[in-house]
């Protein structure tokens, strides 16, 4: 055990903070991540101060994707025991802590200070949690060892392992078999990836598959979502509604060109289009696309509509509740590098159609296998397939059923991860 322990803190540490440091020079993203772990400590004291004495729970999440699978958690925890836990979070990615510093459930939201033994035992010290969860994959060691040293509980929940992972690599095998063998549960995604952790010689923790909590975060967010009515009846009135959500320049080329096509033939046709990052360049991009080729207006603008037929959307946070608007619902980054979230617009009923680019969500694979989504090559084939599903009614809602069932029936992961969770609460 030892010698795993010298080989990360005299060699792996090292290089992992030169990288950083140097990486800081040309990426914003790390120098941000850098100096908001200044001072981490003494603000983490402050804060803590003025918790309330109740049980403490530590959520960690690498970014705001795994955070995501942290909500529907929370927010049960919070509602069964308003008055027994504190919650505290801690992130690894500047995304994800500066997106989430107004998450009102966290009773307190840091930074994971860089994992050297120093930092890691004073950031446990200070916070005293009663039990911790990790998200997915985020598992660094120094803290993991702490953690361990102390006897307190530590989850990982919505655990993946791929069966080709390097983390099996016959050397780096044997330093996982000691570092996973500190948590007391790994709580897996499915029967693979628990046959897949199993293969690291697990005797220490509970090893189960109880599920994906993402499911239950997007079926929470569709709820929330229908309490908002981000347009005026009059203006969907009558119309078929196409969201383009999260596109990137990319996504931009494939589908405007068979966009312009379809509204020569459709003039109902009303087309909301939400980049990924709404930033004046992509904006303004967009729109020298759209020229004199369409009508179109920013959502900004929404009190001058005259009946557009494109809106593009300048603003955040507001993707989900358009969702439950649309007839068909294309999702970007899938001609970039890899689709975003397609259970997002499932939930709603509604056919979702991406790129090739997919292979990153087992979701999408599993979507299009069972007839709910579609995988688009090119623009023939996003403009053959989208022309069908706005004009066939019967194939459109058929495959928005598939959609939305493949959603619910994967919902009640975070019944079954309280399940294992609630004895460290109740006395």
């Amino acid at each position: 055990m030892m010698f795993w322990k010298l080989v990360y803190n005299a060699f792996v540490l090292p290089i992992l903070f030169f990288l950083f440091r140097f990486g800081s020079l040309f990426n914003k993203k790390i120098k941000v991540g850098i100096e908001g772990r200044t001072d981490l400590f003494n603000l983490l004291e402050q804060k803590i101060s003025t918790l309330s004495g109740k049980k403490r729970f530590l959520f960690h999440a690498s970014s705001l994707g795994e955070f995501e699978q942290a909500k529907p958690i929370i927010a049960a925890l919070k509602e069964r025991f308003p008055k027994k836990i504190d919650v505290i979070v801690s992130f690894f990615s500047p995304s994800g802590y500066e997106n989430s510093k107004t998450y009102k459930l966290a009773d307190v939201i840091c930074y994971i200070p860089f994992d050297t033994p120093w930092n890691a035992s004073r950031f446990v010290n200070i916070i005293q949690p009663t039990a911790v969860v990790i998200l997915r994959y985020d598992v660094w060691p120094n803290f993991i060892w702490s953690l361990k040293k102390r006897n307190i509980p530590l989850f990982i929940v919505n655990a993946t392992m791929k069966k080709k992972s390097p983390r099996l690599f016959p050397l780096i095998l044997q330093f996982h078999k000691y570092l996973y063998n500190s948590f007391n549960y790994i709580l897996t995604v499915s029967n693979d990836d628990a046959h897949a952790f199993q293969q690291f010689g697990i005797t220490q923790p509970l090893l189960a598959p109880i599920g994906d909590t993402r499911f239950d975060q997007v079926l929470r967010r569709s709820v929330d979502a229908y309490q908002r009515q981000i347009f005026s009846r009059s203006v969907i009135k009558g119309k078929k509604i196409f969201v383009v959500g999260q596109s990137w320049p990319e996504d931009d080329d494939v589908v405007l060109p068979v966009l312009f096509k379809l509204l020569k033939q459709h003039s109902s046709l009303l087309t909301i289009i939400v980049p990924h990052e709404p930033t004046v360049e992509h904006l303004e991009d967009l729109e020298d696309k759209l020229g004199h080729r369409c009508s179109y207006i920013r959502f900004s603008e929404m009190n001058k509509y005259n009946g557009e037929q494109v809106i593009l959307i300048d603003s955040v946070g507001i993707l989900v509740a358009l969702y439950q608007y649309a007839h068909v619902v294309y999702v970007g980054g899938s001609f970039r590098q890899g689709v975003h979230n397609v259970l997002e617009p499932a939930i709603f009923g509604t056919p979702v159609l991406y790129g090739p680019k997919h292979l990153n969500s087992q979701e999408a694979i599993e979507l299009a296998k069972r007839g709910g989504a579609f995988v688009v090559q090119n623009e023939k084939d996003l403009y053959r397939r989208l022309r069908s599903l706005l004009e066939n009614d019967d194939l459109r809602k058929r495959a928005g059923t598939i959609a939305k069932s493949f959603v619910e029936e994967n919902c009640g992961a975070t019944e079954r991860f309280l399940q294992y969770f609630e004895p460290y609460i109740k006395p």
